[in-house]
């Protein structure tokens, strides 16, 4: 069923035009709760980095894949490279 409402708000969010979150606010609160010691936008540090996982996420977006996130696939999705990151921008901004 979780399968099935993420995919019903990646199909809803892929009518914006934009995500709508401020680009600062996610690394002022990861510095305050501490992801930044294990963490970095674009290094490896004790986890992986954030545009690695962002990247994961944006494959799976045109891809698809299962087994993630219990047994319901997700399928491929017609979009590009960009607005699959795009998605995932917005995706991520969520709580």
């Amino acid at each position: 069923m979780k399968s099935l409402l993420a995919l019903a708000a990646l199909t809803a969010a892929a009518t914006l035009a934009a995500p709508a979150f401020a680009a600062d606010a996610p690394a002022d609160l990861a510095s305050k709760k501490g992801c930044l010691a294990c963490h970095a936008i674009d290094k490896k540090l004790v986890g992986p980095a954030y545009q690695e996982v962002a990247a994961k996420l944006a494959d799976k977006v045109v891809k698809g894949g299962s087994g993630v996130w219990g047994p319901v696939p997700m399928p491929a999705n017609n979009v590009t490279p960009e607005e699959a990151k795009t998605l995932v921008a917005w995706v991520l901004s969520q709580k």
